[in-house]
């Protein structure tokens, strides 16, 4: 199903970057942007995990650089009997997560120091738990290339604004271009995510829960960062707003555009998940798991520390 979702919106996205070329430049500019498409499409489908990686500056960590995080995931991943995922923390007071890769022996994980400030190592483990369900379900291929293509996709659209096929004799081009730069291409990018996204979510809510053994954890988690996720800028968000829906918790969108089910609704499904393997509710909030990896200079927390520091 994976595999047939991404050959959908590779087919979508190829369309409307042909649809784009043809409005810039007619017929050749069609057949430019299918050329381009098609190199595009193959390269993002070995890179795209790079490109994301990179464009949120995130460092590789191990297990002598963060034994403790990095322990948390393998932990993780043994008992979601996945290959070792690549380990990444990203240097950002914005609280999220995400996971990429075209498949679970290619897969990375990434978590920014804001989260691991803000949570308990419960609380961490049901968010990595999360990123790995992703993994199992082979949802990151999908998620990664979205990130890129619609990211460029936008980027095109932009660039016809300032460069609009066809001229003032006959017309051809100007208007429409602008229609397509200004409306139709973020649009039609917006309404592929939200097509692949939302089911996405509870899905691997639910598998994340079983393989961190505690869904009231990543509950708790997900009521912690969501409101923070929105009051604290992303940059890479900012830049690429298609890279939104690579995260455990949406960033500055409306519910109405958004790639994932609202906060709320997630959160009693856990709840109600949690009732039926009878798991009580903590008697008390956690202390923060991970506050000397973004703030040093402030009491370190004694339930963890990613990387390992005493």
């Amino acid at each position: 199903m994976s595999g047939f979702k991404t050959v959908m919106l590779l087919s979508a996205l190829t369309a409307l970057f042909m649809a784009l070329g043809y409005t810039l430049g007619g017929s050749g500019g069609a057949m430019i942007a299918l050329l381009v498409a098609a190199g595009m499409n193959l390269f993002t489908f070995w890179n795209a995990d790079k490109i994301v990686l990179s464009m949120h500056n995130a460092r590789e960590v191990d297990a002598e650089s963060a034994p403790e995080f990095y322990g948390l995931v393998r932990d993780l991943a043994q008992r979601a009997q996945l290959p070792m995922p690549r380990v990444y923390l990203i240097d950002e007071p914005h609280p999220n997560a995400f996971a990429t890769g075209r498949n679970p022996e290619h897969a990375a994980v990434a978590a920014t120091t804001g989260l691991l400030s803000m949570l308990s190592r419960d609380e961490v483990a049901g968010v990595m738990a999360h990123e790995l369900a992703h993994v199992k379900n082979r949802d990151t291929l999908i998620m990664t290339m979205v990130a890129t293509i619609a990211g460029a996709v936008s980027m095109l659209a932009n660039f016809g604004l300032f460069f609009r096929g066809g001229n003032e004799e006959n017309g051809h081009g100007n208007m429409l271009a602008t229609l397509m730069a200004v409306i139709v291409a973020p649009f039609a990018a917006m309404i592929v995510q939200m097509a692949i996204s939302r089911t996405r979510e509870y899905g691997a809510d639910a598998a994340g829960a079983e393989i961190s053994g505690n869904p009231r954890a990543l509950a708790s988690a997900l009521a912690k960062i969501s409101g923070k996720a929105e009051m604290i800028p992303n940059h890479v968000a900012e830049r690429n707003p298609a890279a939104a829906q690579l995260y455990i918790v949406p960033v500055h969108v409306s519910e109405l555009f958004s790639t994932h089910p609202a906060t709320e609704k997630r959160i009693a499904a856990l709840e109600e998940m949690a009732g039926g393997m009878a798991i009580p509710a903590p008697s008390a909030p956690r202390a923060s798991a991970l506050s000397s990896v973004a703030t040093p200079k402030r009491r370190r927390s004694s339930a963890l520390d990613p990387l390992g520091r005493n």
